[in-house]
């Protein structure tokens, strides 16, 4: 005997497996209370009890003074209670890492890819990278322990070849990236069109007038969103005729660094360039324009912004600011849904999702008053 299943629950299999294996066919009579007692050495109770619990299964009948019955259609009994038995499917899974969930756009890719999932009954694991590439190689393995079906990524900005995700690549692991691509890699990804979207925010600014445009951006080495975006900026000033100057672009700001750190980086950006009257800021938003009124630039008589990706209540803000907005949730549900492509299919072809996003023109863009000072003048 198995102590460690009550007795009455024994007695209950011991009478189902002989129906099961037909040594007590359909309407015949089963052993007495008396005799199953005897047999397991219980007491009529505990065999009462196994009766009884068989009996509101369906699986045994009663008759008055004539004892206990094999159920004629108990085969329907026995495959129900089977089937309560087995143990649920196993709900398949997704994960999902990202580098941090400190802003809007983090919060809504996270919350897209969980519409799509959440609706399709898929379960999700989620975990930060924190900005670090040993992080992410970390965390890929140990989502991998689990029963995994595929795996979401925002990649850590500034890494060329993660080496877990060259694996899962070549493994053929359904995979998808967000916000990046990996050159000469096969890889399904989603993003913004951030190419086309610098091109359209410096249109925006030379109509105002402005032609000492410049860019600011975390490193973009092996980080293809940010790629994107400054050879979008540079393309924009050669459809106008502008030449590039190099000492506009600061591109060697990195998460990693103290607040204290970027603010100083920034600062001397700024001083060491007056002649600039409108800025490009692909990241570190709040703290460009905290600095620029610090150092005396008026937003935007002095000194017009566009920033990627929009603000949750711009009117809240001292200057309400000028965005690139990206489609952050449907970028998310996007990926979610190449996902469940790639996991559905034998041989899924790579993706990569490009979409569009918006410029939403506020006040921290405005004319340059000093070449010309005539764009003062509201347009109609």
């Amino acid at each position: 005997m198995n102590k460690h299943i009550p007795m009455y629950k024994e007695i209950e299999q011991y009478i189902i497996s002989q129906i099961r294996s037909n040594k007590w066919a359909p309407l015949s009579r089963i052993p007495s209370e008396n005799e199953l007692a005897e047999q397991f050495h219980v007491s009529r109770i505990t065999v009462k009890n196994a009766l009884s619990n068989l009996v509101e299964q369906r699986i045994v009948y009663r008759q008055q003074g004539k004892g206990t019955f094999v159920a004629e259609d108990h085969h329907q009994a026995l495959d129900e209670l089977t089937r309560a038995a087995s143990p649920a499917p196993r709900k398949r899974t997704v994960g999902f890492l990202m580098p941090r969930l400190d802003n809007r756009f983090t919060a809504n890719v996270l919350s897209g890819i969980e519409d799509v999932l959440s609706a399709e009954g898929y379960r999700m694991l989620f975990s930060k990278t924190n900005d670090s590439q040993q992080d992410e190689i970390v965390r890929i393995k140990e989502m991998l322990e689990f029963p995994l079906d595929g795996l979401i990524i925002y990649p850590v900005e500034g890494e060329n070849y993660n080496s877990e995700i060259l694996s899962l690549t070549l493994s053929k692991f359904p995979l998808v990236l967000v916000d990046r691509s990996l050159k000469g890699i096969e890889t399904t990804s989603v993003s913004s069109d951030n190419f086309t979207s610098s091109v359209e925010a410096v249109n925006h600014l030379y109509e105002y007038g402005h032609k000492s445009i410049g860019f600011i951006s975390s490193r973009p080495e092996g980080t293809s969103s940010i790629e994107e975006r400054i050879a979008g900026y540079e393309y924009g000033l050669e459809q106008h005729g502008i030449l590039i100057d190099r000492s506009l672009q600061l591109s060697t700001l990195t998460f990693s660094q103290s607040i204290e750190e970027t603010m100083n980086s920034l600062r001397q950006f700024i001083i060491s360039n007056p002649q600039m009257t409108a800025l490009l800021a692909s990241s570190f938003g709040p703290e460009i324009s905290r600095v620029a009124i610090e150092c005396g630039r008026r937003l935007p008589e002095d000194l017009s912004i566009i920033f990627f990706d929009d603000v949750v209540d711009p009117i809240f803000c001292v200057v309400a600011p000028t965005v690139i907005a990206q489609q952050e949730r449907e970028i998310g549900r996007e990926a979610a849904r190449l996902l469940i492509e790639q996991m559905g299919e034998t041989q899924s072809q790579c993706k990569r999702v490009k979409l569009p996003s918006k410029l939403i023109v506020r006040d921290s863009t405005g004319p340059n008053l000093l070449a010309a000072p005539e764009l003062a003048e509201p347009r109609t």
